[in-house]
């Protein structure tokens, strides 16, 4: 907890221990609400990601190698979310695929670059990744179901010339 003084703005505590103390005297409310500052201030980290992005996407135009950048596994807040979807941009292709819970598909400003977050059935976020790619995979139709479809296509098609 802060000490005041006579001024308006809070005295950082004097050493770690002190800290320490203090925070035991916290309420339930006061650590929830410190916590949920600290996940939406930014922790500087959007800008290393975006480097990361433009060397996966030179990458993917040189090669075709596609690059997955798991948001989750990192120290990422709300705040760096902010700011790396403001710095990508909103693209023209928004896709929901419905497989388990949700999956949100976004093409973001920059051509190549995708925003794909899945979330379990009650809306929580499962996973947020940024995909390198020209289509993410998710999007891809698979062969056995693309197998799947034709047969069901020549069997209807079939019935319809028997009668």
């Amino acid at each position: 907890m802060f000490r005041q003084t006579g001024s308006r703005f809070p005295v950082l505590p004097q050493s770690i221990k002190e800290a320490e103390v203090n925070a035991d005297k916290r309420t339930t409310g006061q650590v929830q609400s410190l916590q949920n500052l600290r996940d939406h201030v930014p922790t500087g980290n959007a800008d290393p990601i975006l480097r990361e992005i433009a060397t996966a996407l030179s990458r993917l135009l040189d090669t075709g190698e596609p690059t997955l950048i798991d948001l989750g596994a990192l120290p990422f807040s709300a705040g760096d979310e902010r700011a790396l979807d403001a710095a990508l941009g909103t693209g023209e292709v928004k896709a929901t695929v419905e497989v388990l819970g949700t999956t949100q598909v976004h093409e973001t400003g920059t051509p190549g670059v995708w925003r794909v977050d899945h979330y379990d059935q009650q809306g929580e976020t499962l996973s947020r990744f940024v995909e390198v790619t020209m289509i993410p995979d998710i999007l891809k139709t698979q062969t056995v179901d693309a197998r799947d479809g034709l047969e069901r296509l020549e069997a209807d098609l079939a019935s319809r010339t028997d009668t």
